[in-house]
């Protein structure tokens, strides 16, 4: 491969044990335990860092009952990267375990889709199914974000840096984008919540948390055509993400992977 390559590391900052019976559309036959774990991620090329999301804080756990590890910020300094000098963060979607702790990236410019924003400000989440996974001030912090000048919109593909593009999806959100990382394997896709695990996208059987369930399938389709593999796609909450890419320090076992 040419051009530019980087480095990608998945970090995980939070826990929430759960049933297979609640990670696909009409439950699991084979109902069993079924945890989530929560990542954000870290793309690093040359004298470039780029963040992929900023979780959620400890008091949002508690709120919502996950068990929180550690501050996402806490998880990148343990890669030497502060989150105070990261100068572009990528907003994947709008819930609440994607975009809290913002303010945490004071030097950042966030990376959002325009429907995105549409869909977290508009008639939709005047209903309870479709606002759930939102929290309203993550929201709000977003929109004055964008009156400092802060958010750059992106309508579909763009690339925000060489041999790092964003890719409009879908189906789990209006405007769920995911990331394409060139990398010295190949062509790695962040794919976020366009698959939650390997098995949604691996068996077509969708998350239940869902704007578009057929714009999401067709999304399993679109993170294949966009990674070199599917082994280059890497899913945003399956904690076999830990298990199948090394940690890239003893020390860092089972708190950070490195999918390049």
């Amino acid at each position: 491969m040419s051009g530019a390559q980087y480095e990608v590391y998945a970090i995980k900052y939070a826990h929430h044990a759960r049933r297979a019976s609640e990670n696909f559309i009409g439950g699991d036959p084979h109902d069993g335990p079924m945890p989530l774990d929560y990542f954000v991620w870290l793309i690093r090329g040359g004298d470039r860092e780029i963040v992929v999301d900023t979780g959620f804080s400890k008091a949002v756990a508690l709120r919502r009952q996950r068990e929180h590890l550690r501050c996402p910020t806490e998880g990148l300094a343990l890669l030497n990267a502060d989150s105070r000098k990261v100068g572009d963060v990528v907003i994947t979607h709008l819930h609440y375990d994607h975009v809290g702790n913002f303010d945490l990236f004071p030097a950042a410019t966030f990376h959002l889709q325009d429907r995105e924003m549409q869909y977290a400000t508009g008639r939709h989440m005047a209903q309870p199914v479709f606002s759930g996974a939102f929290d309203v001030e993550d929201v709000v912090g977003m929109v004055r974000n964008t009156y400092a000048g802060r958010v750059r919109f992106h309508d579909g593909d763009a690339e925000i840096a060489p041999g790092v593009s964003l890719h409009f999806i879908g189906g789990h959100t209006m405007g769920l984008q995911v990331v394409r990382v060139a990398t010295r394997r190949g062509h790695v896709v962040l794919a976020s919540d366009a698959s939650h695990f390997y098995a949604n996208m691996e068996q077509a059987r969708p998350f239940p948390i869902v704007f578009n369930v057929a714009d999401m399938v067709e999304g399993y389709a679109r993170l294949r055509a966009l990674a070199d593999s599917p082994a280059h796609i890497v899913p945003g909450h399956d904690p076999l993400v830990l298990e199948r890419y090394p940690a890239p320090a003893a020390g860092l076992q089972g708190i950070v992977a490195r999918l390049d």
